[in-house]
């Protein structure tokens, strides 16, 4: 079977509205004579006259009586397909949305993101999940509407992504600790006994290798960079941290460059592309992005 054309039911829908050849003609900016031929392409496509003369007009038949309604909710809903998305309004939203990242972020970042977003869309509710690793499963099956953290290899390629800020590794000791006094040399550094933050138990990581030949004396590995500086601010071990990613974390604490030059690295924000064009995601990824620039 021939595929119909669907021009033909917005012809339809005013044909039946106006009920006069004539009247449809003026609507559609056609001739009499094209909308007369549109006509007998409905005839012929429905297997029905649709509009017979009576006297000198035309009435329905019962076929186009019972298309009415039918024919002018198609061409709608069409139209409604066809339109551009509306403005969004916030204000009227009401969604959950999730976002995996790390726990240093939601500390850091989380309060104003929060704040930011109530105060314009009271209806929004934000659920932040843990981030243990770096699979992009969870985007890319719906899991997760926004995931933040830095772009690694293993990323799907699909993805899109935005750059949030850059950062750098910092040195973190509490209150007091020796080093937090006088020149920190890479001796004076390596000396210290360390925390090393690493989601899959690694021992060494950039730091070490810009360290080299001096090593670090390791005491123990944790997971997470909100961990490592708990245990710091309880001991005299050392911790490595982003700069950025813990400010709040880091209050009442020593902070101090690294000894060792250790490359930035930029925090993005990744999201998959059937969401792309969602009014509302892209309203929670300007809210994620204006909390973070506010925050430089």
């Amino acid at each position: 079977m021939a595929t119909p054309d669907f021009n033909l039911l917005v012809t339809l829908d005013v044909l039946l509205a106006e009920g006069s050849v004539a009247g449809a003609a003026r609507r559609l900016r056609l001739s009499p004579s094209a909308m007369s031929r549109a006509l007998a392409r409905l005839r012929e496509t429905t297997g029905d006259p649709l509009l017979v003369r009576a006297g000198r007009g035309l009435v329905y038949t019962p076929r186009a009586l019972e298309l009415c309604g039918q024919v002018r909710q198609l061409v709608q809903d069409a139209q409604a397909v066809l339109r551009p998305t509306e403005v969004l309004q916030p204000s009227q939203l009401a969604r959950t949305f999730t976002l995996r990242t790390s726990e240093g972020f939601v500390e850091c970042f989380g309060p104003g993101l929060i704040a930011r977003v109530g105060a314009e869309a009271p209806g929004v509710r934000l659920c932040f999940v843990q981030k243990p690793d770096k699979d992009s499963a969870p985007l890319r099956e719906g899991a997760v509407d926004l995931e933040i953290g830095v772009v690694g290899s293993t990323a799907a390629p699909e993805l899109l992504t935005q750059a949030l800020f850059r950062d750098r590794f910092i040195g973190v000791v509490r209150a007091g600790h020796a080093l937090s006094q006088g020149q920190i040399t890479p001796a004076r550094y390596a000396k210290g006994q360390h925390i090393s933050v690493s989601r899959r138990g690694l021992f060494k990581g950039a730091i070490d290798e810009a360290l080299e030949p001096l090593q670090r004396d390791i005491a123990t590995i944790v997971g997470g960079f909100s961990t490592a500086l708990a245990l710091a601010r309880a001991s005299d071990l050392v911790a490595s941290v982003p700069g950025r990613h813990t400010g709040i974390l880091r209050e009442g604490m020593h902070s101090f460059d690294l000894p060792v030059a250790t490359p930035e690295f930029t925090v993005s924000m990744l999201w998959h592309p059937r969401l792309d064009a969602d009014p509302a995601q892209r309203w929670l990824r300007g809210c994620v992005r204006e909390v973070c620039r506010s925050m430089d």
